[in-house]
């Protein structure tokens, strides 16, 4: 049986070879070795390598464009009420330089210091040959010792001005203040030595002590005057002339 089934089997071999089905018998090259059985085996996945990021493009600086500034509106002036009336522009006020230079007098300085106006004497020698006290001022600047002021004023006698209309000072040439203070309402006046040579005589000596006495009794503060000679009191000016005591205007 099993014989029968091995010659049929070549015969069949034969005739699906002839058929093109099946390969002859006896061909040297053997077939591809068949896939080994078991699960399909899926290939290990490629690790993907990660991707640096796109550098970002630097940000702009967009600058603000300038806004025009604000204007401002136009403030709302409101009528006056009725019976009101409006009203007229400021007045112009004038400057203390506008009203000197106005009533024509020169303008004051700024650098000028503050004066006050001083009344001293002098003497005028009348047509008939009587002496007489003639007041003049001057614009002296204000200090601590006014009464001083005043007689230095005095001592460097009359203006250019002042001898061609006639003053005189009858007060010694080279004669000094030595000083000046008001106790009791007396002001004691010190004289160089010079203050006690007159060369005009009596009416000379007398003339001088009356230029003193009324440039010192122009101030309130002073009624009589006491004069002293190197700090010493003397009974005489000159001769016949007392001044061992005050002496009053009245005394002339």
């Amino acid at each position: 049986m099993t014989g029968l089934f091995l010659v049929n089997w070549k015969h069949i071999q034969r005739t699906l070879a002839a058929a093109g089905l099946l390969e002859a018998p006896g061909r040297t090259e053997d077939a591809a070795p068949a896939p080994p059985e078991g699960p399909a085996r899926t290939p290990d996945p490629v690790p993907e390598v990660p991707r640096a990021p796109a550098a970002s493009p630097a940000p702009r600086t967009v600058e603000p464009e300038p806004q025009p500034a604000p204007v401002a509106a136009p403030p709302v002036i409101s009528p006056p009420p009725p019976g009101i009336p409006e009203p007229g522009p400021e007045p112009v006020r004038e400057s203390g330089a506008a009203r000197r230079e106005s009533a024509g007098q020169p303008p004051a300085r700024a650098e000028d210091p503050p004066t006050a106006r001083r009344s001293i004497y002098f003497i005028r020698v009348e047509r008939d040959g009587s002496i007489t006290q003639s007041q003049v001022t001057r614009n002296l600047p204000v200090s601590d010792s006014p009464l001083l002021d005043a007689l230095n004023a005095l001592m460097s006698g009359p203006t250019g001005e002042e001898r061609r209309a006639g003053l005189l000072s009858m007060i010694p040439e080279g004669s000094r203040v030595l000083g000046a203070w008001v106790r009791d309402a007396t002001a004691f006046i010190n004289f160089s030595e010079e203050f006690q040579f007159n060369p005009y005589g009596v009416e000379g000596w007398a003339a001088q002590l009356r230029q003193i006495v009324w440039t010192a009794t122009e101030f309130s503060t002073v009624k009589n005057v006491q004069v002293l000679i190197e700090g010493q009191r003397h009974d005489y000016l000159g001769e016949g002339i007392r001044i061992g005591s005050p002496v009053r205007r009245d005394n002339f």
